[in-house]
């Protein structure tokens, strides 16, 4: 469940990167979208460092490489 849930987080924060993306070229710096879709971004990377950290912390996720 959590690596469902640190896969969606990484996939919203790269629909967030392209929408800034978008919004940096259409706007050409008129609106706030970008600095919205920056906020977005910021917010979700926090949120999953707080799930990694959760996850090593209680032992759902671990260290290391699954093929070594």
């Amino acid at each position: 469940m959590l690596k469902t849930i640190i896969i969606l987080l990484l996939a919203g924060i790269l629909i967030s990167l392209a929408c800034g993306f978008v919004f940096f070229y259409i706007d050409k710096g008129r609106s706030k979208r970008v600095l919205y879709a920056l906020g977005v971004r910021v917010s979700l990377a926090v949120i999953l460092m707080g799930c990694v950290f959760y996850g090593l912390a209680t032992g759902a996720l671990k260290l290391g490489a699954p093929w070594l």
